[in-house]
Order: structure tokens, then sequence, then C-alpha cells
């Protein structure tokens, strides 16, 4: 068995023998197959069209494939882990795991970033800033399925993300809804609180600046393509301005 990987390794080329090592690095197991991999890390913005119908050889669908397998692998953990909780509370909990925000900070903390293959220019769309190490976690998870099977990409998902990566129980008692939080704060002591919306065009996309005033004075600021989004993301700059003053 030795022998057959050491053969194995050397039929790489250096580039693909290294990029083995960095993959290992992240899952604690060298890959079998190099292929799913390579296209896990490789975004649309550096894609070649490869079928007439106008199929590129991005990560696109390695990330439907992996986020159905961080779903029912996340829910699986939940489930078993809170045997008393109801519905709406492993629904909440799940979807505060896999939130783009939550899988892009997580790309990172495993440095997946850093052998993402994309074009530089890709940053400059807030959308994608936002998102591309997220998705090409979930593609990557997608390859690791197809590379080490069910249970591999389960024991990754569990072991290397949920149990060392994420601090679940501190996760269900952490506050997503600042804007309420702000608005209710306003309120208890008396202030005027003001979301000015601007909406910026982006290419066929539609940016909303959020601008929050807490009794006239501008307190935060946050950009994103979702309004709801980016008020949730001015409001928590702001409230912890607020508090940080007392």
């Amino acid at each position: 068995m030795l022998s057959y990987l050491l053969s194995f390794l050397r039929s790489r080329t250096a580039e693909q023998r290294d990029l083995a090592e960095k993959i290992k690095n992240i899952t604690g197991f060298t890959p079998k197959r190099l292929k799913p991999y390579e296209q896990a890390l490789r975004h649309h913005s550096v894609s070649k069209t490869i079928h007439s119908s106008g199929s590129k050889d991005s990560n696109e669908r390695l990330e439907f494939l992996g986020d159905a397998m961080l779903n029912a692998i996340v829910a699986e953990f939940l489930f078993l882990k809170y045997p008393f909780k109801d519905e709406g509370f492993l629904t909440q909990l799940r979807s505060k795991i896999v939130s783009r925000e939550s899988l892009n900070d997580l790309a990172i903390k495993i440095n997946l970033n850093q052998i993402v293959s994309y074009d530089r220019k890709a940053l400059q769309n807030i959308s994608l800033r936002n998102s591309i190490f997220g998705n090409a976690l979930e593609a990557f998870l997608g390859a690791i399925f197809l590379d080490a099977g069910f249970e591999g990409c389960k024991k990754f998902i569990v072991d290397n993300l949920l149990r060392f990566h994420i601090d679940v129980d501190k996760l269900q008692t952490t506050e997503t809804n600042y804007k309420g939080r702000l608005i209710e704060f306003a309120q208890k002591n008396n202030k005027i609180i003001d979301f000015e919306v601007e909406e910026i065009p982006d290419g066929k996309n539609r940016i909303y600046k959020i601008s929050v005033k807490y009794n006239g004075e501008l307190k935060g600021e946050a950009q994103h393509t979702s309004k709801k989004k980016a008020e949730q993301m001015a409001a928590q700059k702001s409230y912890d301005a607020i508090i940080s003053i007392g």
C-alpha cells in the first residue's frame, strides 16, 4: 500500500504535489483524486467554457453538491447534539452555521482562501467579495465527497469545522438582529435612530449603502447587495460604537 502511494505521488507534477500537500494540511489526508479539488478551487472568473451549452469548468457545480452535504451533515450533528430542541431552534442554528458570512470566515480560518484561483478584479464586486471563499468552501466539500465519500466528508465537516472552528453552544446565543436591538436601545434612551439608504449601481447588480444616524450623528455604515444584510451590518457597527462610548 505504501509503495503504491509513493508511486502515485511521484506520478504527479511538482505543481500537483504542492496542491496535494496544501489540501492535506487542510483536510488531514492525502487526496486520492486531485481533479475534483482543482475544479473546486477554480472560481468562475478564471474558468474556461468547456461545453457548447456555455458550461464552464468553474466550482459552481461542486458548490451545489457541497451545499447539500453541508446542510445534511450539520442538520444531523445538531439533531443529535440537542435531542430536546424543537425544529425552529435547530433550523435557526443551522442557518447561522451555514450562512455566507460564516462560511467565508471558515474558509479563511482553514487557509482555503490561499489556494483558491480567482481574478483579483472579482473582489471589486462587493457581492463576490462577501461570498467567493464561502462558495469555494462548499465546492471543496463537494470535492471531498467525490474523493473520500460521504463518511470522509462528514468526518471533515464535524471534526475540522464544527468541533474545531465553531463554538456551537455560544453561537446559539449570538445576536443576529442588531437592527432590532439598536432601535430598542434608542427608544429606551429617548434617542432618534435613522437608517438612510443609498442605492449604488454595480454592473448588473445593485449595492445598498446603509448609514445609521443616532440622534443625528453618524455611527456606522455598511454596504451589501442585500438591503437587509447591509442594515444589520450597519446596525451592528453602530450599536458597538454607541455601547463602547457608554
